[in-house]
């Protein structure tokens, strides 16, 4: 760190960083879902096929995922802050540009660029709060802060982007971005001080192509084999890809300062926890995305009737993300991750009595049973991940496991839209590859319509299926797992520990 300080009791200086510096952070949460409602729009204006609509609405996540690690260790070797100005100033530029692409082939690469410049914003920004709040109790509270604004802005991310579309053209979901960026660069330099951890670890590039192009090329198979059917080129980019994953794996274990540590998974706590980080995401972005498309094209409410009824799942999943440390004080996180995947769970299935012609009771009610459970899944992940792992390995655990969040949200749109997508086509009436691009066609006839609703409703409930049963067998294990006093252990002092190990020892 490089400056410390003489009175750890932090000024109005500390609070108005923090404010500044949850700007970007709600943006780059806020991104990852504020499309959700979007697409139909998009669709209309741009005409993207089905693996480009995927492509659009996951491309970001997969981008700030892969990269996150290693602009964590850029930014302790060259300047957190520094990097910070930077990725923020890309991030406008990203945004601006994707509120006024053409076509879909430019949305695509202005979200992926948005996405790298994301990757720098988390983990800096976690950073430079330790700077500001030297005294371990101060920070926790303002870490405490900073995971809530996360998630709040996965929760209200569809619901502002259904709002700006009842008003606005469908790019003010992006053009939305850049007031914030304008602030943090204005203030950013008078309230933020530069924060370097002094190691001497290399990013190793091989490791950064490698982890982001496996992923890519085994995502763009599965893309392309539900939206096409079975071909030599998706199967071929498929085992390209795991080939590239595993080369990715190996190479780590070489590695002195290796992007991923895999030998922290040895530990059960450990790969529960992460597994925890990934999963709720998955479920989570996979059926806001469906579930916006149901209420729209399915039921054929307005986009910004479709906002307000996301309300209640996201003051859910707000509130549970703010009252669940209190709650872990006194029953443990060994049951608050219990509790964490069987509501989420429960909360997906009663998305299973929703029809062509009606369910948005079940609909809310599924949001605020699931929700409960997603902000669990917030709140204590990165705490368990870290306090399952000795103290000089903090860091590489809290960065896991924030990786495994943003990988999470692009997991879900990419496997599970795509499994809808792969339902769609196969019990749909074979006209186009998705619902929309199929009432789009002229002259339909009402049978059509209604057979066409029908595919995409049961796509949606297999959806939901699978991930509750996910969700089911990892609380099973967690059950069986998890010991009943480690977790609770390290919930006292896990706060302080990861903050100052996730400044200094990424590199």
């Amino acid at each position: 760190m490089t400056r410390q300080h003489a009175n750890n009791a932090p000024g109005p200086r500390a609070w108005l960083g923090l404010a500044v510096v949850l700007g970007p952070v709600l943006l780059v949460s806020m991104d990852g879902s504020i499309l959700f409602l979007a697409m139909p729009r998009i669709s209309q204006a741009l005409s993207p096929t089905a693996d480009q609509a995927l492509w659009v609405l996951d491309i970001y996540g997969f981008a700030v995922g892969s990269l996150l690690v290693a602009f964590g260790s850029i930014g302790d070797r060259y300047g957190r802050l520094k990097l910070l100005m930077i990725g923020a100033t890309v991030f406008g530029l990203g945004s601006a540009g994707a509120a006024f692409a053409p076509t879909p082939e430019l949305l695509i690469l202005c979200r992926a660029l948005m996405g790298v410049a994301g990757a720098t914003l988390l983990p800096s920004a976690l950073a430079v709060l330790s700077e500001l709040f030297p005294d371990p109790r101060r920070r926790a509270q303002a870490i405490g802060i900073f995971a809530a604004a996360f998630a709040a802005g996965f929760a209200v991310g569809p619901v502002i982007g259904g709002t700006l579309l009842g008003q606005f053209w469908w790019g003010s979901v992006f053009l939305v971005n850049l007031p914030v960026i304008a602030v943090f660069l204005v203030f950013a330099p008078v309230l933020l001080r530069e924060v370097r951890s002094g190691g001497t670890g290399r990013v190793d590039p091989l490791s950064v192509v490698t982890s982001a192009g496996g992923l890519l090329l085994t995502i763009y198979g599965i893309k392309h084999w539900a939206a096409d059917g079975i071909s030599v080129l998706p199967v071929a980019t498929i085992v390209v890809g795991i080939a590239v994953l595993i080369f990715f794996g190996l190479r780590q274990r070489r590695l002195d300062n290796p992007l991923i540590d895999f030998s922290l998974f040895r530990d059960r706590v450990f790969t529960i926890a992460v597994v925890t980080g990934l999963l709720p995401l998955a479920a989570w972005s996979a059926t806001a995305y469906l579930a916006g498309i149901y209420l729209q094209s399915v039921l054929g409410l307005g986009v910004l009737h479709a906002a307000l009824l996301a309300l209640p799942g996201a003051a859910a999943l707000t509130l549970s993300c703010i009252v669940t440390p209190a709650v872990v004080e006194r029953i443990g996180k060994r049951a608050a991750l219990l509790l964490c995947h069987f509501s989420i769970a429960a909360g997906l299935l009663l998305l299973l009595p929703t029809t062509v012609t009606g369910g948005i009771g079940w609909y809310i009610a599924s949001t605020v049973i699931a929700g409960l459970g997603y902000g669990i899944s917030f709140a204590v992940v990165a705490d368990t991940a870290v306090g399952a792992v000795p103290a000089e390995r903090a860091g590489s655990a809290g960065a896991i496991a924030e990786t495994s969040n943003e990988i999470g949200n692009a997991l879900g749109i990419a496997i599970l839209g795509s499994l809808a997508a792969l339902l769609f086509r196969l019990q749909g009436p074979d006209l186009a590859p998705t619902l929309d691009e199929t009432l789009q066609l002229p002259s339909l006839s009402a049978p059509v319509i209604q057979d066409a609703k029908s595919a995409f409703v049961t796509g949606l409930h297999i959806v939901v299926i699978a991930a509750s049963l996910l969700h089911a067998a990892l609380g099973a294990a967690a059950l069986r797992w998890l010991p009943r006093s480690a977790p609770e252990q390290g919930a006292t002092e896990v706060h302080p520990r990861p903050a100052e190990e996730h400044v200094a020892s990424k590199a």
